[in-house]
């Protein structure tokens, strides 16, 4: 056996059936080893490599499996590292796999010639170059168990001679042959003691609010059954969207920025504060340090006290450590989770208002209402970044068995549209929308033909605003500037669809959105929606303070372009909100 086909045999020994890349001179002998075994482990070739890691980032995040990419030497290797600090930033267990140039040319300025180990140093938890056949094995064991363990990314980088070198067995003095395994153990509890000490800190509080994020998502029933104890609402950091359905009673929705009202004023008056599987980065949405008594549930010790001080920190797994605390809890009162019960009430009344006018231009709050409620029971939902990422926040609502992810920590763009083609690979059978601005969706649109090329029927929802929609929003609402280099060239969206071969549907008026977006998404094969929305329309966060305010009049000041249409776009949005318990938008299609 070659090193190349050592590589892929122990790939396969940890159940990689799928790697996503894109061949080249200085991966090709890897290459010839997958072909050799398309029956075992599946090559999806993509158009850019940054796409692959997304890919590779997708596949872990959806399936908790690990994920796999490739890229060859060079420039190939460096377009994977954005996808893979997507991974790094959000625990998502990854192996990448590079070609590097000859190794007897290696620092010698050769085509190609870059310092891969160099460059993967600060995005991987393991990162090593295979020497030798009698040195891959060990080399892939190594990388695929610590990406599992650690929830990060492992990096093998393999030299164009290396790969097609023969396995001799002839070993160093100490090397014994097979001596490391494809066994990785992760679920892992806290010591029992500090689960009665966590749980005698819960049973003394009186208004306890759990933070849950996607360390919980395969905890649901537990932080239920935790929650309902307690009686604590359970707040939503983004990554966490699916962990409970949004309409359950206790879930008062996301935090920060793209949050709820309700949630905010939770964290305003908890005096505990449960974290489950997250280390949401917005600390000043948190409660005020020595505010609440702070209890925390991590699979890494390094993640305890990161966020918010803690008195308590349990380290393991989220599901096995709720189902060890909850006898020692006792039950609760529930006014402090009924008064948070009330505020939805009146917070999804506002939010009815604001997704329901018929107006033209089309607001992106309606669209993304008449996708949450055409979403199909088990739909898997990728969305990208930018203002597209809070209309999904907050007006796509997440059923029980739907999948929901993004690029939350690193909140990159252009991850939504590899995210889907990813999900569809792993899920063939369920349905795979893309929620996307037209400024992400543009930076790598090119893997919408992957998608037809793999006959993978994903769906991709754009909300054209011909824009860099939430880029103009930091600008005139947190630095008080007029807006600057943000204004896109307009694209016809569906018209690309058509000449990748595939169907592309516009959409403009909200008074026939709903049976376009319900077409659009029946259709078997992968589908572009072309939504034009109103570029004027703000995000506006939960609760608006004066910063707010005073930056969009200072933008205005200094010249803001179309500070009329704005202004008056938020002075309308306000009105209609104000009255909103006299009046009414009927929903009428026409077609």
């Amino acid at each position: 056996m070659k090193t190349a086909d050592i590589v892929a045999e122990a790939l396969i020994d940890w159940d990689v059936d799928v790697i996503f890349g894109l061949p080249g001179d200085g991966i090709n002998g890897f290459i010839e080893a997958l072909r050799r075994r398309a029956n075992k482990i599946r090559f999806v070739l993509v158009r850019h490599e940054e796409s692959a890691a997304f890919m590779a980032c997708a596949y872990a995040k959806y399936t908790g499996r690990l994920g796999a990419c490739l890229a060859t030497s060079g420039p190939g290797a460096v377009h994977l590292t954005t996808g893979l600090y997507d991974a790094k930033a959000d625990g998502a267990p990854v192996i990448a796999i590079t070609g590097s140039t000859y190794s007897d040319m290696m620092g010698s300025n050769y085509q190609q010639d870059v310092d891969l180990l160099a460059l993967f140093s600060d995005v991987s938890v393991y990162n090593n170059m295979i020497n030798s056949p009698e040195h891959a094995e060990m080399a892939v064991d190594i990388a695929c168990r610590t990406a599992l363990a650690r929830k990060g990314v492992s990096h093998l980088t393999i030299p164009i001679d290396v790969q097609e070198r023969e396995l001799r067995g002839v070993y160093s003095r100490h090397k014994v042959a097979g001596h490391t395994s494809d066994a990785v153990v992760t679920n892992t509890m806290p010591d029992p003691k500090l689960l009665e000490k966590a749980a005698a800190i819960l049973n003394a509080g009186n208004r306890i609010v759990m933070l849950v994020g996607q360390g919980a998502l395969g905890a649901s029933d537990e932080v239920t059954a935790v929650a309902e104890r307690l009686g604590a609402p359970i707040v939503k950091a983004l990554l966490g969207k699916a962990v409970i359905p949004d309409d359950h009673p206790l879930c008062t929705g996301g935090i920060g920025l793209l949050g709820t009202s309700p949630s905010s004023d939770a964290m305003a008056e908890a005096d505990t504060l449960l974290m489950v599987g997250t280390s949401f980065p917005y600390i000043d949405y948190l409660p005020k340090p020595g505010q609440a008594r702070g209890i925390q549930i991590d699979l890494f010790p390094e993640k305890i006290g990161l966020r918010y001080p803690v008195e308590v920190g349990l380290v393991g797994d989220s599901k096995l450590t709720l189902s060890a605390l909850l006898p020692f809890l006792k039950g609760k009162d529930f006014a402090f989770a009924r008064s948070k019960q009330s505020a939805m009430k009146s917070w999804n009344s506002l939010l009815r208002e604001r997704s329901s006018r018929m107006e033209m231009p089309m607001k992106p709050q309606f669209l993304a209402r008449i996708v949450s409620e055409e979403l199909q029971d088990d739909a898997i939902l990728s969305v990208d970044s930018g203002t597209n990422t809070i209309w999904a926040a907050q007006y796509i609502n997440l059923r029980k068995e739907m999948k929901f992810s993004l690029s939350g920590t690193l909140a990159t763009m252009a991850c939504a549209l590899p995210y889907a083609i990813a999900a569809q690979v792993a899920y063939p059978k369920r349905q795979s929308v893309a929620f996307v601005g037209d400024g992400g969706f543009t930076m790598l649109m090119g893997e919408f033909s992957t998608a037809v090329k793999y006959r993978l029927p994903i769906k991709v929802i754009i909300v054209k605003n011909n824009s860099l929609g939430m880029i103009r929003w930091e600008q005139l609402a947190f630095l008080g500037n007029p807006e600057y280099g943000v204004e896109l060239a307009p694209i016809d969206f569906a018209k690309f669809a058509d000449a990748c071969g595939a169907k592309g549907y516009s959409v403009s008026d909200p008074h026939n959105a709903r049976s376009i977006v319900r077409e659009a998404l029946s259709q078997d094969g992968p589908v572009i929606l072309d939504a034009l929305v109103d570029p004027f329309e703000p995000p506006m966060p939960p609760k608006v303070d004066l910063d707010f305010v005073s930056n969009m009049a200072e933008s205005f000041a200094k010249g803001q372009p179309q500070a009329r249409r704005i202004g008056l776009t938020i002075f309308r949005d306000q009105v209609h909100e104000a009255l909103r318990k006299v009046h009414s938008h009927e929903e009428k299609e026409t077609r």
